[in-house]
């Protein structure tokens, strides 16, 4: 990933004028611009299958190259997307079974994008000879950086395809994973309500039904497209692998804490995953928090614990049909900033300019629809002088995290199936804990499930809803070797086939590490209790009661501690005085449980006691001070250490930062950080010390 930092992407064959002489002479301005703007890179061609390929086996590459070669010129380098989210007309009016079908049994027709079946085998060789007709042309050609695999797996197949093509492709699915069909009935539990199946060819997706639908069967069908869409995914990289040398890299634009696919398992065929960021997305209807926008990026730098490339960065107003707000001066760069402070190493701005026709004409890009530049072009312009060369120096360089969060692809598919209770949501859980730690400027890892534990001085894994004894005896030996360890509510439920164990009393494979049983709980909904942290707990003596009221949420387990000792109980409902949250001395370390959902005051009250316990705060902290809204992080590598100092708010805001400190960029005077304002510093990593 060496000699790009910042990029935008670009689509040439949206500006195509009268003559061949006109669009050159457009991409040769637009060029230009990009070269004053201080951008190295653009991805182009991930939605121009019909451009390249207008009438099946007649392509038409020579629009690509040219453009290619003028961005070359002004010292830009190009990175081309396969263009499989977006199937031509020709293709489907002659191949119409490669339209996806919903679980409704309706099929979504042609005239958007991912209008694909990527279990339909005439679909994916159709793809297979697109990509391989762009691998042929362009694997020679050393203006080409790397390569994008489709776009955004997951976005527009949210009801997944459940035609007879993917029936079929499950079917044979399942008949791998359990050899015969008596398994499968015992893995999905088929005695209840008469499901059960004298043959895998008799299984259907989970198609709408009257009445509800098996958790376990909705479980394998996630596991099922995951695995789909990987293997979709591993055609078009074989074939790049194969054809063009190993300098041209592949990748993948992934999208946060989506779930349709795992990035755990796509990443293994890539080399880095790269993402789109949007904090400024339309359809959630607001902006995201700083939290949120932290947490998105710490999650996709956690799918292999890597750096990674923003190839979509928000640059100006976003939407569709409607649009939503446009970002305040200075927020652009402080966004892009961000990025580079979690660990991208690349940002590519969407898009370079805005286009006049089709569902995107109001996305906008760093030029507006007239291609005449303006604010967003100034203040990308004046980030890139600014940044570039501090990037230079930290590439590679990652966040230095002691406290990770586990995120399992499968518990979230779990709970998607059946949420226990409304609003109690897995990835909603993953963000709130991960906030408590941002608020206090902890470095945050999020980690798989196989993922290594011993890095790690603190680890919370909430909901840990299926679960085995491996799991079990994986966390039990992290905690005896000294790890400190939080669980959370409807852990050890259910196996791994999503069947309730019936073999113990919750929390399940977790009793022993945790310490405490749990005969009885109250899913709350949207009911709350009161709880508190004191001395009517237990032994809790040297715990402190919260200055402000605190709550529990959602889910009340009414926890007995056996070796466990109460740090919090609940002050309210039948089971007041019994305790909702525990710690348990295992070994050389500590397993904390906590028996419902915090709100946010007790949360602080929670993660303010672990991190005085475990001292974690200690040997993160960061000798900066800031008032809130400032975000603080930092990167490290070979001993030197850069923080980022972010205003998230619309105010001056003053800072304290160590003389000892260097500042490398940003605008920062008299300790003050103007409105979205950014600062990076940079030290010896051992400052602190």
């Amino acid at each position: 990933m060496k000699n790009f930092r910042f990029g935008a992407d670009y689509y040439p064959d949206h500006w195509e004028q009268k003559t061949p002489e006109e669009t050159e002479k457009r991409v040769r301005t637009d060029a230009e611009l990009m070269q004053k703007a201080g951008l190295k890179v653009v991805r182009l061609a991930e939605f121009s299958w019909y451009k390249m390929e207008p009438e099946e086996g007649k392509y038409d590459f020579s629009w690509l190259e040219k453009a290619i070669e003028i961005l070359a010129e002004y010292g830009i380098v190009s990175v081309l997307g396969t263009p499989t989210a977006a199937p031509p007309a020709w293709l489907v009016r002659k191949h119409p079974e490669v339209l996806p079908k919903g679980p409704d049994g309706i099929v979504r027709n042609f005239g958007g994008r991912h209008h694909d079946c990527q279990s339909n085998p005439v679909y994916r060789e159709y793809a297979k000879r697109i990509v391989t007709q762009m691998a042929l042309k362009f694997k020679d050609n050393p203006k080409v950086a790397g390569w994008q695999i489709d776009n955004e797996f997951g976005n527009s197949h949210w009801d997944l395809c459940m035609c007879d093509s993917c029936r079929a492709s499950f079917q044979k699915w399942l008949k791998k994973r359990y050899g015969n069909v008596e398994r499968l009935n015992r893995a999905w539990g088929t005695h209840f309500w008469s499901q059960g199946y004298n043959d895998f060819s008799e299984v259907f997706p989970p198609v709408k039904t009257p009445c509800g639908a098996n958790p376990s069967q909705v479980l394998d069908w996630k596991r099922f497209h995951s695995d789909l869409i990987c293997d979709f995914s591993l055609d078009q990289t074989r074939i790049i692998r194969e054809i063009c040398p190993k300098s041209q890299f592949i990748t993948h634009n992934c999208m946060g804490f989506s779930d349709i696919v795992s990035y755990y398992d796509l990443s293994e065929q890539l080399d880095f995953v790269s993402h789109d960021l949007y904090p400024g997305g339309y359809w959630r209807g607001r902006d995201l928090t700083p939290s949120e926008i932290a947490s998105e990026l710490d999650g996709i730098r956690g799918v292999n614990g890597s750096n990674f490339w923003i190839m979509e960065q928000q640059c100006s107003v976003t939407g569709w049909e409607n649009m939503g707000r446009a970002p305040k001066p200075g927020q652009i760069p402080l966004w892009a900033v961000d990025s580079v402070a979690h660990g991208a190493d690349t940002v590519v701005f969407f898009r370079w300019r805005s286009c006049t026709a089709g569902t995107e004409q109001y996305w906008h890009g760093i030029l507006p629809h007239s291609g005449i530049p303006g604010r967003a072009y100034d203040e990308i312009q004046k980030l890139t002088a600014d940044m570039t060369p501090v990037m230079e120096r930290m590439e590679s360089a990652l966040p230095e995290a002691k406290v990770a969060i586990v995120r399992s692809y499968e518990q979230g598919w779990a709970f998607q199936a059946q949420p226990n209770v409304p609003g109690l949501d897995y990835y909603g859980q993953l963000i709130k804990y991960h906030k408590a730690f941002y608020d206090r400027d902890i470095p945050v890892d999020f980690i798989g499930e196989d993922a290594d534990l011993s890095a790690y001085d603190l680890v919370i894994a909430p909901l840990q809803y299926l679960s085995d004894e491996g799991l079990a005896e994986k966390y039990d030996a992290y905690v005896k070797a000294g790890g400190n360890l939080v669980l959370t509510m409807r852990s050890g439920v259910k196996d791994r086939d999503n069947i309730c164990d019936d073999s113990r009393s919750l929390p399940g494979v977790f009793a022993n590490l945790l310490g405490i049983s749990i005969t009885e709980y109250d899913p709350l909904g949207r009911a709350r209790v009161p709880i508190s942290f004191s001395t009517d707990c237990g032994k809790v003596s040297d715990f402190h009661s919260a200055p402000v009221e605190i709550l529990a949420e959602k889910w009340a387990d009414v926890v007995t501690c056996d070796t466990a000792e109460a740090v919090a109980g609940y002050s309210g409902e039948w089971y007041a005085g019994q305790p909702a949250i525990t710690v348990n001395m295992r070994g050389l370390g500590t397993a904390w449980y906590v028996g419902t959902e915090p709100d946010e005051n007790a949360l602080n009250e929670l993660i303010s006691v672990i991190v005085e316990k475990t001292h974690i705060l200690g040997k993160n902290s960061v000798k900066i001070t800031h008032s809130v809204g400032v975000e603080v992080t930092s990167r490290v590598k070979n001993g030197v250490k850069w923080w980022f100092v972010l205003n998230h708010t619309g105010d001056v805001q003053q800072i304290s930062v160590p003389e000892s400190l260097k500042k490398e960029a940003g605008s920062i005077e008299d300790g003050k950080l103007k409105p979205y304002g950014y600062a990076v510093f940079s030290g010896p990593s051992d400052i602190e010390k």
